[in-house]
Order: structure tokens, then C-alpha cells, then sequence
């Protein structure tokens, strides 16, 4: 390839339209083609960048589709990865579009308010000094720059009426959550779970596009377990959990027939549910009648169970 195509979504603010950009192909990181095209083609083109060191979280984009900070992704590294000489770029997803490439983050800045992102006095403490294990709780979730790249690219954003935490806000409630110098312990727990934490669909997106490689996946199961540990087990998302839990433990299969009765009730699993039960009945997917018996090994998942159990105990003494 000796030249690249960029394909750039536009937005003035009223109207969209996508506009094409070459470039000869030259070592490069993204960041600096965007710069090229805005100092020596369109002086108009908009984005956002400060630190060029993944420091400040300003530059993220989406490229073909998936989210990346503009300023350490080499573009041989993206037409390796595509197989192509043309390039999309697009805003990040989830987020107010101001113009081009620039999102507003303001209602961000507002989610993040909701989790008490800071430390709160501990009563009973009269310094912040940390052990090495206490801090290694809260290392890697405090390496967020808040770049959104886990906001554009969360599933359950994607069609979310606005009451889910952002994955940027649940990482900050479990920073804190698990900081050892807090006098606020389970508050930003509860925080989470007013605000729909058991909404994840455990995609996993967050945690594959982070830049700082922040498992925000498994922090939001700890949040939840935090929350059945705490005793908020009466949430359709707990009992959605304790459902999947039973029927796994006692038999090793998904009992599909009683799960929806047990997460949402009778009422409304017979309003919501009836007339999609009633096609898979018809159409010989589901047996109301049919009662899962133990599979062949039934005790060697009982074992898996044990260990899980005496992991996540040595996990909260942590």
C-alpha cells in the first residue's frame, strides 16, 4: 500500500457526511495522520488530543469500528490488524457528538458524581499508610485516564434509557470501594446497584478496548457479589444470579422453564413472557414439564463450586 484512505464522519453541528482523506502510507501513529490532515488538507476537521502519551484520555476515536486512543495506535498497527488501505473513523459511540470527532462528556462528568468517585474520611484511622497488598487493590483500576473507550464501547449503552452506570463510573466505585484508607465502605456498592448494576451483560468490551488493560468486567462482578454479600438479594438481577447459581449447582444444567418465574415472579413473567413461551413450546424448544436430572460428574462442579467459595472468602479478607 503505498497510500491510505481515511474516511472521516463529519458533523458541523446540523448536517453529517462522511469525508475521504489520503495520505501516502509512512510510519505513523494515528494521531499524527489527523494532525497531517488537519494542518495540510482541511484546516476545518475537529478532534480532540493534548498529552500524546496516553496520559490525558482526550484523543480517543473509533476506527473501523472499535474504540482507540488516537495518540500511541500506529497506523501500521490498524492496516495490519484491517487488512485494508481505508480507514473509518467515526466518534466515539454512547456520547453527545459536539463536531467531527469531538464528544461531549458532561454527562459523564454527572455519572461519576452518582458513585462518590473520592475518598471519604475513615473515622478510625489517623494516617493513609497502605500495605502492598492494599495497594495493589487499587492500582490498575486508578490507571484510568477516562478516555471513553469503554463508554463507546458498551453494549448495554447502546440501548440503555439512561439509568446504567457507564463502565468508566462502575471502575471508579470499585477503586474506591476497595481503597483501604475509605470510611465509606459499601456506600458506592449501593450507588452502583440504585443505578442498575446488574444490567451488564458481561460482553466484555469494556475490559478488551481499554487502553490501560483495566478488567472493569471483573470489577463489576465484585460489585455485585459486594451487594449479595451485603444482603441486596431481593433485585431481579440477584435473583436472576441466585437462579443461574441453584439450578447449576444441583443438577449442572439451566433449568430455562423456571428461570424467567424465579428473576421476574409470576405476575409478571406471565404478562412479559406468555407468548413467547407459548411459540417455544410449539416449536418443540421448551418441554414446561421437563425437570433437569444430574449430569455425569454433577461432583466434580460441586468441587468448582468449593473452591469459588473459598476464594472469594480469602478475597474479602483481602
Amino acid at each position: 500500500m503505498e497510500s491510505i484512505t481515511f474516511n472521516i464522519k463529519r458533523f458541523d453541528g446540523e448536517t453529517t457526511w462522511n469525508q475521504e482523506y489520503v495520505l501516502p502510507r509512512e510510519t505513523s501513529t494515528l494521531l499524527g495522520c489527523l494532525t497531517k490532515i488537519r494542518e495540510e488538507q482541511d484546516p476545518t476537521l475537529n478532534f480532540t488530543s493534548a498529552c500524546r502519551h496516553a496520559i490525558c484520555g482526550s484523543c480517543a476515536v473509533q476506527v473501523n469500528g472499535n474504540a482507540f486512543l488516537a495518540c500511541e495506535t500506529q497506523l501500521d498497527t490498524l492496516l495490519e490488524t484491517f487488512q485494508t488501505d481505508t480507514l473509518y473513523l467515526e466518534p466515539l459511540n454512547n456520547l453527545p457528538v459536539v463536531r467531527d470527532l469531538v464528544v461531549n462528556f458532561d454527562g459523564m462528568s454527572e455519572k461519576l458524581k452518582k458513585v462518590n468517585g473520592w475518598l471519604e474520611e475513615h473515622e478510625g484511622r489517623c494516617n493513609h499508610l497502605q500495605s502492598e497488598e492494599e495497594f495493589h487493590l487499587i492500582n490498575k483500576p486508578a490507571d484510568c485516564i477516562m478516555c471513553g473507550s469503554c463508554v463507546s464501547e458498551c453494549r448495554e449503552l447502546a440501548y440503555d434509557d439512561g439509568t446504567y452506570l457507564p463502565p468508566m463510573a462502575m471502575n471508579k466505585a470499585y477503586r474506591f470501594e476497595r481503597d483501604s484508607r475509605d470510611g465509606s465502605h459499601g456506600k458506592r456498592v449501593l450507588a452502583a446497584l440504585q443505578n442498575n448494576l446488574w444490567k451488564c451483560i458481561h460482553c466484555q468490551q469494556c475490559t478488551t478496548k481499554c487502553p490501560k488493560h483495566i478488567p472493569i468486567a471483573e470489577e463489576i462482578s465484585y460489585l455485585r457479589r459486594e451487594a449479595l454479600r451485603m444482603g441486596e438479594t431481593k433485585s431481579e438481577g440477584a435473583r436472576h444470579a441466585y437462579s443461574f447459581y441453584d439450578d447449576v449447582k444441583r443438577t449442572g444444567l439451566l433449568n430455562e422453564t423456571m428461570l424467567a418465574l424465579r428473576t421476574e415472579g409470576m405476575v409478571k413473567t406471565a404478562m412479559n413472557r406468555t407468548p413467547f413461551a407459548i411459540r417455544m413450546v410449539a416449536a418443540g424448544k421448551m418441554n414446561p414439564l421437563h425437570m433437569p436430572k444430574p449430569v455425569e460428574g454433577i461432583e466434580s462442579v460441586r468441587k468448582l463450586y468449593e473452591f469459588s467459595q473459598r476464594m472469594s472468602k480469602e478475597d474479602q479478607h483481602v
